[in-house]
């Protein structure tokens, strides 16, 4: 069979590499010279271009499923809703008919605040950040596209796994860690979150949206608390983020996310069920 992936990054390139063990063709998208020609050496067929271009999307390779997980690099200097809506409709109008699953990567933050209360996939939706307001319109994109019915939204939680750890060099370096007191985090390992994904492509029916987490939301400070604790630096301090700042804008979105959905429909067994696991996996080994 025959898989494209764009955005093949943290999540899309765990995707990509299960997909072409299991004896795929997998053509991936690509800003890149350098890493298409790194994604060459691993067997994937690489495609260089940008969903900002629409001419280029217009030459896509068919595929019989289709990853979009493309996420907003701000180094690219090219403003968000063209990256995330415009770009978005670009590829849904160059995708050839052939196409007979669209999953598309969201993001829990199109929810915006509910005060922590928890939430699942039929809460309502009122993001405060550009992020987030973003997403949504994204989400409507797909859902009024022609393609709409064979697609499914996937709005995860925040990734977190191998290499990335938020904070994690204030942590190590016995810094005072920016984080509001009381909103919640939610999480999904990035292990967990793509076999979500692989299990969408099999299991999830058309149309359907899925809120992806480990349904164990945490405190940030307990968060970082822990990771203090396996990495050995001793007791965390903490400070409230400056106004203005990411970590600021993340108490914007105080809310528990709900995982049941996901978990009955496409009967995903997660091997990290909760932060505590998934820390301990990702910092053993790390040291001071």
């Amino acid at each position: 069979m025959t898989k494209l992936v764009i955005g093949c990054g943290y999540l899309g390139h765990r995707v990509a590499k299960q997909w072409l063990d299991w004896g795929n063709s997998v053509a991936v998208v690509t800003r890149s010279d350098e890493r298409a020609e790194a994604f060459r050496r691993e067997g994937f067929c690489p495609v260089v271009g940008d969903v900002t271009n629409r001419e280029f999307c217009e030459s896509l390779p068919a595929a019989e499923t289709v990853l979009y997980a493309v996420g907003y690099d701000r180094r690219a200097g090219v403003p968000r809703r063209d990256v995330v809506v415009a770009g978005l409709l670009n590829v849904l109008n160059g995708l050839d008919s052939a196409t007979e699953r669209l999953i598309y990567v969201s993001s829990t933050g199109v929810m915006g605040s509910h005060e922590g209360a928890w939430v699942t996939e039929s809460s309502a939706c009122n993001p405060q950040r550009e992020a987030g307001r973003c997403g949504l319109e994204a989400e409507g994109v797909v859902r009024g596209h022609q393609i709409g019915g064979r697609a499914v939204v996937l709005r995860l939680a925040g990734l977190y796994g191998p290499g990335r750890l938020p904070k994690l060099a204030d942590v190590r370096a016995r810094r005072r860690v920016a984080a509001p007191e009381r909103a919640y985090l939610n999480l999904i390992h990035v292990d967990d979150a793509t076999e979500v994904v692989l299990a969408a492509e099999k299991k999830a029916s058309e149309g359907e949206l899925y809120l992806v987490s480990d349904g164990n939301p945490t405190r940030h400070r307990e968060f970082y608390s822990e990771m203090g604790r396996l990495l050995g630096v001793g007791p965390v301090e903490f400070c409230l983020p400056e106004a203005g700042t990411r970590g600021a804008a993340a108490a914007l979105g105080n809310k528990r996310v709900s995982n049941r959905k996901m978990l009955e429909d496409l009967k995903v067994e997660l091997a990290f069920p909760s932060y505590r696991e998934g820390l301990a996996a990702v910092c053993a080994g790390i040291g001071v």
